[in-house]
């Protein structure tokens, strides 16, 4: 039988993988668990198997991880030792490791030069230049990802404790968060001590549930949330030009539009397909001519 082609997209929360024949035509599906090399390889290595085993049998073949070749989009690929510990240990008959944001983009935008910015629990700006990657933002909550979903919760949990002190107004926002927290600030200050910012994206919904109200508080927190956003775009328009197309991707990214600057707005487009998508297209690209024909 001809060699197959593999589409992987790995992040924090799911794997997914689509198997294709040479020509791009997707076969069959699969799904499993997080698979962020860095933070647990192991168990990524685990969920990427199982979830292109997945995949064999959804297109009603007998999994044969080794007549199949790879390009994996990971999350966690640009840090530490990561990729070596785990391209050793991949079952397929070839693979290549790219960043989860490069099969986005490939998705998003296919051969065309331009930009995405993913837009969840956290954030980064991917941009293709001329046949160049780069990326913009997306160190991580701690020192990055202005506007994510993780930062527009912990400003929500913020100004919760501002009202309360009343040093802010309370609103109808900061009043649900305090009643989840049984009207207790200490309990917010006790779950934000050890809060992930997964964590924190939990509260995120409730802002833009409440600017849709006209709540001040959650209008503000958005204000300083799309001003993040909108100064990373600045900054891929200043590698841009302000060419190309521009998509939004993520969670959050249906959900920001109205907030941000004119000139973003009226610059973006839907994307074309999915990360997975885009990853089984770099692939063919990789592997296609090169596939051996096994007996």
């Amino acid at each position: 039988m001809t060699g197959y082609i593999l589409g992987i997209d790995g992040g924090g929360t799911s794997c997914r993988a689509a198997l294709a024949d040479q020509a791009g035509t997707m076969l069959g599906r699969g799904k499993s668990g997080a698979s962020n090399i860095l933070t647990d390889p192991d168990t990524a290595l685990r969920h990427i198997t199982e979830a292109a085993r997945f995949a064999f049998e959804d297109a009603g073949l007998a999994p044969d991880l080794g007549s199949a070749s790879a390009i994996l989009g990971l999350a966690g690929n640009n840090v530490g030792n990561a990729v070596g510990y785990v391209m050793t240990r991949l079952p397929f008959k070839a693979s290549q490791i790219v960043s989860d944001g490069v099969i986005a983009l490939q998705g998003a935008i296919g051969d065309e030069d331009g930009a995405i910015g993913i837009v969840g629990t956290g954030t980064v700006y991917i941009i293709r230049d001329q046949g160049q990657f780069k990326s913009i933002a997306g160190w991580g909550f701690q020192v990055s990802d202005l506007g994510s979903g993780a930062r527009l919760g912990q400003l929500a949990l913020q100004e919760t404790l501002l009202a309360f002190d009343k040093i802010r107004p309370v609103s109808p926002l900061t009043q649900a968060i305090l009643e989840e927290f049984d009207g207790n600030p200490e309990l917010i200050v006790d779950f934000a001590r050890l809060a992930k910012p997964g964590d924190f994206g939990r509260y995120t919904p409730k802002v833009f549930e409440f600017a849709g109200q006209n709540d001040q508080t959650a209008l503000r927190i958005l204000k300083t949330g799309a001003s993040g956003v909108d100064e990373a775009l600045d900054a891929v328009s200043a590698v841009t030009g302000a060419k190309g197309k521009l998509c939004l991707l993520g969670g959050l990214a249906p959900l920001y539009p109205p907030y941000l600057s004119e000139r973003h707005r009226t610059h973006l487009s839907e994307p074309r397909a999915d990360a997975l998508t885009g990853a089984v297209e770099l692939a063919v690209k990789a592997y296609a001519d090169k596939a051996e024909v096994r007996a």
